[in-house]
């Protein structure tokens, strides 16, 4: 039976808590550097503590060690992992071939998406070092995913929803060529989110202040049968810079989703951990951060997918704009015209508009009806499409109404001998505890009130235990029980509970592959990350501006310009287009 991992991002261990509530089957986090994301870095005491809380429902956690090392780095990267590993991580998700040769680092190596696995030679490779999981690039098609799939003995990851890189990971100097801030180094300065003029070679302005590199965000919840199909059997979602209600929200509609999956086939796919998640919130990931969102080329064809006019997130289209009123001194009302029945507006909502500028964001002060007060937005016309990315009533929701994560426990308890309760505890993991208790008390004078307060006591909380009493045995003579206060019985419950916990969860639901990687080849470490060379692209990408502006020679038929550039306060960005292998490249120029 294959197991379905949904893998959540956490910036810090309290994230990382709420993904797993949510039901994420593991987290993948920073150590306190050599992460992708400088700006999410943890101490050691934080993850172990995460770890600890995660492994009770047979979570895992993966440290980030998936940057390039500077000379001189590698004694200290190798000592944060050692820590890392004492902390209880579940694996290292890496980017440096070398650390495969340290036998020390005994716990699983998954080669990050920063190694550009995107063919099946490249995957083999990473195997071949002995990684138990690789994580693919996101712009390949099912086809290419199921071919790598079949072509490895370990696991495949891939990722599900988030934002995406308008070029192949672990292949992007613009950041670096732009302000020094290095990619490679978790310190990526998103300049694929700038604007941009889009000029061709005779200096004809054909785009004004646009974000001519920023695509939309990933959502593949409607694939996720097809990607298990194709042999992907961890799920990712992108955001380790994300706040707490983004990932809840994400990770609780997504668990759903693989919920629904294993309840379709139940013979064939389970969740990679354990638990049942109960109360909370009703998910929607359109009412949070998002570009608009695009499958990417998973059906093999190209689409639209930028977000040149809006690179910020836009949010949920709400309406139209009617009625515009400016008080002069006092800001602006306008009214909205709703696209859909049901709309409630809330004080404190966030809209945005389209723009010649790009997105322009601002506050509904005053909400009543579908009447909007703010402050003066000097760009805002009658008849503009209104957005809003910011829904104070779903955010207070997702605050407020959390979720609980519990592991069921049924209980057996036989009373026998001097009143003596055998209570054998048997968790959904599979671990089975047996706790004697020997009480000196009186006999109850009401056997049945005795009972029914027995069965109601034991089955309640404790930790993250949820008991039900299952079965009860009376061995005494004549059925005799003791009388049992309800303290008592809350103690007897807490006390079963500290001995689950004592016993450690069992791993097997989540056991990983043992893979054999005999035979198994692949390209050679001196190619893995080779050093860039005078003239090499700044950024190659499977996103083409000429495709997105209808002037693609290969598929539109068109004749577009010989030369395109980018233009930004004052640097000039060359675009190529190796149409044979369907790429755009963007390099600097003299």
């Amino acid at each position: 039976m294959q197991s379905l991992e949904l893998l959540a991002p956490a910036r810090n261990k309290d994230i990382g808590i709420a993904a797993i509530d949510c039901g994420a089957d593991a987290v993948y986090i920073a150590g306190p550097a050599f992460g992708a994301r400088k700006a999410a870095g943890n101490s050691f005491e934080d993850i172990a503590e995460l770890c600890t809380y995660a492994h009770r429902f047979g979570v895992r956690i993966f440290v980030t060690y998936n940057t390039l090392w500077r000379e001189g780095e590698e004694a200290e990267a190798h000592a944060q992992m050692l820590r890392a590993q004492e902390a209880g991580a579940d694996a290292f998700i890496i980017r440096e071939p070398r650390i495969a040769a340290w036998d020390d680092i005994t716990v699983p190596l998954h080669a990050s998406t920063q190694c550009a696995i995107r063919d099946v030679e490249r995957a083999r490779y990473f195997a071949s070092l002995g990684c138990e999981r690789i994580i693919l690039e996101r712009e390949l098609s099912l086809e290419q995913i199921r071919q790598i799939c079949a072509a490895v003995p370990c696991e495949v990851e891939f990722f599900v929803h988030g934002a995406l890189c308008v070029c192949y990971s672990g292949e992007c100097r613009l950041s670096e060529y732009i302000d020094g801030r290095s990619a490679d180094r978790g310190e990526c300065i998103q300049a694929c989110r700038s604007l941009y003029d889009l000029v061709d070679g005779d200096g004809r302005v054909l785009l004004r202040n646009k974000a001519v590199l920023s695509l939309k965000d990933f959502n593949l919840k409607a694939r996720l049968e097809e990607l298990a199909d194709a042999g992907v059997c961890s799920f990712k979602i992108e955001g380790r810079l994300k706040n707490a209600s983004y990932v809840r929200n994400v990770v609780r509609d997504y668990s759903l989703a693989l919920d629904a999956l294993v309840a379709k086939y139940p013979d064939r796919y389970r969740r990679a951990s354990f638990g049942v998640v109960t109360g909370g919130f009703t998910p929607d990931t359109a009412k949070t951060f998002n570009r608009g969102y695009t499958e990417l080329f998973l059906d093999g064809k190209r689409g639209r997918w930028s977000s040149m006019d809006a690179p910020k997130s836009m949010g949920e289209a709400v309406g139209t704009v009617q009625a515009v009123r400016r008080e002069p001194g006092r800001g602006m009302q306008f009214r909205v015209k709703p696209l859909r029945g049901g709309l409630e507006l809330h004080n404190g909502d966030g809209f945005a508009i389209a723009t010649a500028d790009g997105v322009t964001g601002f506050r509904g002060d005053v909400c009543e009806g579908l009447q909007v007060r703010c402050k003066d937005v000097p760009d805002l016309r009658e008849g503009m499409t209104l957005y809003r990315n910011i829904n104070t009533a779903f955010e207070k929701e997702l605050e407020t109404r959390v979720c609980r994560r519990e592991v069921p426990v049924s209980l057996s308890v036989r009373v026998h001998g001097d009143y003596v309760l055998e209570v054998t505890a048997r968790s959904q993991d599979g671990r089975e505890v047996l706790s004697p208790f020997h009480t000196d008390v009186e006999t109850a004078e009401n056997r049945e009130r005795a009972e029914a307060m027995l069965r109601e006591q034991l089955s309640k909380r404790a930790g993250v235990y949820h008991f039900s009493l299952d079965e009860l045995e009376i061995a005494t003579p004549g059925g005799r029980l003791p009388l049992l206060s309800a303290s008592t019985i809350n103690g007897i419950r807490r006390l079963v509970a500290e001995d689950l916990d004592n016993v450690g969860v069992s791993r097997q639901r989540a056991a990983r592959l043992q893979p054999s990687f005999a035979g198994v080849t692949g390209e050679s470490p001196a190619s893995c990350h080779p050093e860039p060379v005078e003239g090499s692209p700044l950024m190659r990408s499977k996103y083409c501006v000429r495709y997105e502006l209808g002037l693609c020679p290969k598929y539109q038929g068109a004749k577009p310009p010989q030369e395109l550039f980018l233009l930004n306060n004052g640097r000039r960005l060359a675009l190529h287009f190796d149409c044979a292998a369907c790429e755009m490249t963007v390099t600097q120029t003299a």
